[in-house]
């Protein structure tokens, strides 16, 4: 399983990145942390940056040990042991404790294992040249994008998911499997590389072919040059992001 990666920060940002790539022999995470407006109070005494660094090691640790767990359960159990990294300190009811999306990837002999929680998708390309695309958009269909309604709504039924202090919201990621020979490439993106697709139209189809030719500094190059390009208003959200793309090529 061949693994070609960029995890790149933002080029206005200030602090650390809060993307991250975690990998083994058979297996990807990818984490992209939400950035707290500023003057926000979380209850946390910790950084976005903190929570992603103590939630990849809790996923990497039985992914190493070729754990065969579901990846909700793994998922699962990494929330439930952050949370008890810092329950002492933190107000862990705070619905703005610090969060981060999800997409994990495991390649098994017979199939391949995906979940995506939040605005991380996984795209699969197929020997035929077919495109899957695995995404969770149910922060695009929020009845509003206010924080008030953007904050009541985080981890609550109806609203969105992400990867918090609630280790429910494992079970309710967009996960599945697919069958080994039907997998030929993988990509796993964070909003900050996927909007090439999801912001500014172009075929996923594209996306993964600027990934298996030119590589992901190629389309994150080119998103960064759309962010600089669209005009004020055409879209939700900052302007620019960190930007994380992995592509996997697995072995026929």
């Amino acid at each position: 399983m061949d693994i070609w990666s960029v995890c790149e920060p933002a080029p206005d940002r200030e602090g650390p990145n809060e993307d991250l790539v975690i990998s083994g022999p058979d297996f990807v995470v990818v984490l992209d942390g939400a950035t707290a407006p500023k003057g926000i109070e979380s209850g946390c005494v910790h950084s976005v940056a903190w929570l992603v660094a103590r939630l990849g090691t809790q996923l990497a640790l039985p992914l190493l040990g070729r754990s065969q767990a579901p990846l909700a359960d793994l998922l699962a159990d990494a929330i439930n042991a952050v949370r008890a990294e810092h329950a002492d300190s933190c107000d862990l009811t705070n619905p703005d404790s610090p969060s981060s999306t999800v997409a994990m990837v495991r390649v098994g002999d017979e199939q391949v294992e995906h979940l995506v929680l939040a605005d991380s998708p996984i795209v699969l390309r197929a020997p035929d040249r077919r495109v899957t695309v695995f995404a969770d958009n149910r922060v695009d269909l929020l009845p509003e994008y206010t924080f008030e309604a953007v904050r009541r709504l985080r981890n609550q039924p109806g609203g969105f998911w992400v990867a918090s202090t609630e280790p429910k919201a494992a079970y309710e990621a967009v996960a599945g499997t697919t069958e080994r020979a039907a997998v030929e490439l993988i990509a796993l993106l964070t909003d900050g590389a996927s909007r090439y697709s999801e912001r500014y139209g172009h075929p996923w189809e594209d996306l993964v072919d600027t990934l298996a030719t030119a590589g992901p500094q190629a389309l994150i190059d080119k998103v960064r040059r759309y962010d600089e390009d669209a005009p004020a208003g055409s879209f939700r959200g900052k302007r620019r992001d960190d930007a994380t793309a992995v592509l996997l090529r697995l072995p026929s």
